[in-house]
């Protein structure tokens, strides 16, 4: 196979946490016979310092012209604060919009091998194996805001084709695993949860009977998510509640930097990252877990470029690293050796396994 790929290191420890990812792409390429071609491009506040503006046209189009792209993190003190003229976060926003890539999936497994690295009692974690689809182009993100001296407002706003959408590219998946959906809203408060809950009702019982639909507010999911977290297959939920779920399933595993995302449309471009921020306060200093964009790798391999047995292989590759011992700074008990990110990413690829 032959695919075009754009790279998008973006900020902090972006580069750092993307080249190994990248390295792991380039051994895949190497050991199955493919032929991938990487275009490095400028975004975030990157592409700010150099051009003035987070997602230059170049970017964009290059993207657009991609099979895949993939995107390390965007972001930092230095382009924030209320007088910022540009936000990285203004570029992320434009180059979803830009991609039609409106579902965004995080996959959540607990590592056997890191049962005692999360805060939670490891016989709740046993057997945690979720997918959150968060919609992404819709929502409280993308809706008018406005601000006085005196008042601020964010609107948030759903059409009925966007939460079908996002539904049934939700229930499909739920479909292919265990048969089991639970959608997330604020129904009792929300207008816009109102409007969700109703659709998604609608198109369950019209075109996925044989899914199972549960639904729970977002507060109520919060809590659930750590009391019960097996008892979850697949949820979907708005833009704004899916930020912030995301995140705390993140501490199932361990840390924020084990968990990959692909943003996907209707076609089979899509766009992979890792889920953490961009941490400043790391950049530069070799600390970063690469786990995640290497993860966010393989989601690419698999929804992009239709290459399962790739990306089960890279995915096995992390599992062994982890199951070796082999720890960042993140994922390590107090005064336990770390790697660092280059280590842990090369770590990784010493246990790629040659083509069968």
């Amino acid at each position: 196979m032959r695919a075009h790929l754009a790279v998008l290191p973006g900020d902090g420890i972006g580069p750092e946490v993307i080249a190994p990812a990248r390295a792991c792409l380039e051994a895949i390429a190497a050991r199955y016979g493919h032929t991938f071609h990487f275009e490095e491009c400028a975004f975030g506040g990157a592409a700010i310092d150099r051009h003035g503006e987070p997602l230059p046209r170049a970017t964009l189009q290059a993207c657009q012209a991609a099979d895949a792209v993939l995107l390390g993190a965007i972001g930092g003190p230095r382009w924030g604060g209320s007088a910022a003229r540009q936000r990285p976060e203004a570029g992320l926003l434009a180059l979803r919009r830009g991609l039609e890539v409106y579902a965004n999936l995080r996959p959540v497994q607990v590592q056997p091998a890191l049962r005692d690295a999360s805060t939670l009692r490891p016989e709740i974690l046993d057997g945690v194996d979720l997918v959150f689809v968060r919609e992404l182009t819709g929502g409280i993100y993308f809706g008018e805001k406005r601000r006085t001296a005196t008042e601020a407002s964010d609107l948030c706003l759903y059409t009925v084709a966007e939460v079908e959408r996002i539904v049934r590219r939700a229930a499909a998946l739920a479909r292919a695993r265990r048969r089991r959906l639970t959608s997330i809203d604020k129904a009792n408060v929300l207008e816009t949860s109102r409007l969700w809950r109703e659709v998604t009702s609608r198109v369950m019982a019209a075109e996925f009977a044989d899914v199972t639909l549960e639904h729970l507010l977002v507060d109520a999911a919060a809590m659930h998510l750590i009391r019960r977290p097996r008892d979850f297959d697949v949820l979907v939920t708005e833009n704004l509640f899916g930020d912030i779920l995301t995140d705390e399933a993140a501490m199932l595993t361990g840390s924020l930097g084990l968990l990959p995302s692909a943003s996907l449309g209707e076609g089979r471009r899509g766009l992979y990252e890792p889920i953490h921020g961009s941490a400043p306060d790391l950049a530069g200093r070799d600390l970063a877990n690469p786990f995640g964009a290497i993860l966010s790798a393989a989601l690419l391999l698999r929804h992009s470029l239709g290459l399962e047995t790739e990306a089960r292989a890279l995915e096995g590759a992390v599992a062994a690293t982890l199951e070796a011992g082999v720890r960042t700074a993140d994922l390590a008990a107090p005064g336990a050796d770390t790697l660092g990110t280059r280590a842990a990413g090369a770590a990784v690829l010493s246990r790629l396994r040659p083509r069968a």
